[in-house]
């Protein structure tokens, strides 16, 4: 972090006492944490703004101010590209992300397996198809209906039961930690140790999964790029990718660590269906 202290006194930092970032939700703990350790070594205020990629990329678009913009995905990220609105050269994939079915604590549908999505009157969330989380669960779906032992009727009967397409990722977690909904499509990362006593995760084998690719760059009307590089310096530096790991991320090249005691005991058929494949 010594960099980091440096740059708080190089000539010019003065006139620049804030970066502002516009953030995907599913980030919001772990930037938040990231922004604090960034202030605290440099004296420079981190303005956070988080909501869906989507969201934030139209208000980019519109001509919102910012320094740094953090994705969810490429696709957001490449359009604003396309535009000119990023400085192409500093964007990078800087973690990564899977997704996971949650469902409340008490699971009073009784969802144990991916299976379970597909009953009458299973009542399910998930993102819209622009939000990051939404298009990752549908290409869950996607893949799903590929293997003959599912099968595209099993995906549209998923999405009959879906009962409400959310902005962004937080918004679904809340759905389900407050009951209002059976299931929920959401990112590994979204069962810390404090949503873990209100929703269990169900896992999607690696076979069906997607891996979300987080990309964070400068944009071009930024008023202080080297101080926004800065930035993006301190999110991969070691205290960043520590962040990163612990609210559940996988910063690139490094392995993730899943919380085994967060995770959903399959049904007692599924564990000796479990046992028989072992």
């Amino acid at each position: 972090m010594a960099g980091l202290v440096l740059i708080s006194t190089a000539p010019g930092s003065l006139e620049q006492e804030e970066i502002v970032v516009f953030c995907a939700a599913s980030l919001t703990g772990a930037f938040k944490e990231i922004g604090d350790m960034y202030q605290e070594s440099t004296g420079i205020e981190v303005s956070l703004n988080f909501d869906g990629t989507q969201v934030l990329r139209t208000q980019l678009e519109q001509g919102a101010c910012a320094d740094v913009f953090v994705s969810a995905n490429r696709k957001h990220m490449d359009a604003l590209m396309a535009q000119g609105l990023m400085i192409n050269d500093t964007v990078q994939v800087f973690t990564e992300n899977s997704m996971v079915v949650i469902v409340p604590k008490d699971n009073p549908a009784d969802i144990r397996s991916l299976r379970d999505l597909e009953r009458p009157g299973v009542k399910i969330v998930m993102g819209t198809r622009d939000v990051p989380v939404g298009s990752y669960a549908l290409q869950v779906l996607d893949k799903l209906a590929e293997d003959p032992d599912f099968g595209p009727l099993y995906r549209d009967r998923v999405l009959s039961n879906v009962i409400s397409r959310e902005m962004n990722v937080n918004y679904v977690v809340s759905k389900i930690s407050l009951g209002e909904a059976d299931a929920g499509f959401a990112y590994s990362s979204d069962v810390t140790p404090v949503i873990g006593e209100k929703v269990s995760a169900i896992e999607i084998p690696q076979e069906y999964n997607v891996l979300a690719e987080y990309t964070l760059g400068v944009l071009a009307q930024s008023e202080n790029p080297a101080l926004a590089r800065d930035f993006i310096e301190a999110v991969n530096s070691e205290e960043g990718r520590s962040i990163l790991t612990k609210y559940g991320f996988k910063p690139v090249g490094l392995q993730p660590e899943v919380n085994s005691s967060l995770m959903l005991d399959p049904h007692p058929s599924m564990q000796a269906g479990l046992q028989a494949a072992a």
